[in-house]
């Protein structure tokens, strides 16, 4: 097994575990999906059925559906918990007289269980960095989406929590952190997956904090723990955190300790087929027989 593979079992786990305090500590995702939303300004596009996936307790769903009123916005999560959490955002007044124009699936993101060609936009904030593999991840988004269809999505890129990395590294020999996809990957990925005109860019937010334990609660709160295979099974023993402690020291500046994060945006369309199953060449032609 790849020392890096994700633990989807301990992934599900964590984020239920977390769903109740999850919005108090979200700041990072709830920023980055108000950036994206921000994109969709400059997008003509007008969707009647939106799958939200990793859509964690429902708030960017919620945002969509402000946005396109007429469309069904589908929430798509591992964890029940968090699904469960969004459910209960829906006011008792608008499920009596207006209906609940969103729809909740548990499921895993490598394996919809969507119809091919259903969805006008596939929505995906901050999620895709739990996928064990990413191509097929992308190639079973495009599966989903209609021709004409969206795919809009954020992600970690590999200078995410590089100082926590930089803490960690030398202590002990397990992962302490996730592996994060470069940005030339990704754009290299949704191509071979299919998709067309896919844009991807990037930028550094930095968020900072009074000590590494404030680091670290930050991120269990949002269930963020570390799920790959190669993570340690016990608890790290006091002289190795002690180490931890005084690595990420050194990064201190202002008084601060930062936490960079890398941010990935892109989006890309899903567009007619060139070609059919057997290999020939579709060709149009403006003439009707």
């Amino acid at each position: 097994m790849n020392e890096f593979e994700i633990d989807k079992k301990a992934v599900r786990r964590a984020f239920s575990k977390a769903a109740t305090q999850y919005d108090a500590a979200a700041v990072m995702q709830r920023e980055v999906c108000t950036r994206m939303l921000e994109r969709l300004d400059y997008i003509k596009q007008q969707p009647h059925t939106i799958l939200d996936v990793g859509s964690g307790t429902g708030w960017g769903t919620r945002q969509l559906g402000q946005r396109y009123e007429q469309a069904q916005a589908i929430a798509l999560d591992i964890a029940i918990g968090m699904l469960q959490s969004a459910r209960g955002t829906t006011s008792w007044w608008k499920k009596l007289f207006a209906g609940d124009t969103r729809g909740f699936v548990c499921a895993d993101m490598e394996a919809l269980p969507v119809k091919a060609n259903s969805m006008d936009m596939l929505w995906s904030n901050l999620a895709i960095q739990w996928a064990n593999d990413l191509p097929a991840t992308f190639a079973e988004f495009h599966r989903v989406i209609k021709v004409d269809g969206l795919l809009m999505f954020s992600t970690f890129g590999p200078d995410t929590l590089k100082e926590l990395r930089i803490a960690f590294s030398g202590v002990d020999g397990y992962n302490h952190l996730n592996r994060f996809t470069d940005m030339h990957d990704i754009g290299d990925m949704l191509v071979n997956g299919g998709f067309a005109d896919p844009v991807v860019d990037m930028e550094y937010i930095t968020l900072t904090y009074n000590d590494v334990r404030a680091v670290m609660q930050d991120l269990r709160s949002i269930g963020a723990h570390n799920a790959t295979a190669g993570r340690a099974s016990g608890l790290m023993g006091k002289k190795a955190w002690n180490l931890v402690l005084e690595n990420y020291e050194k990064l201190r500046r202002d008084g601060r300790l930062p936490a960079t994060f890398e941010v990935i945006y892109g989006h890309a369309w899903k567009v007619a087929p060139k070609k059919i199953a057997d290999g020939r060449t579709i060709i149009q032609t403006p003439f009707k027989l």
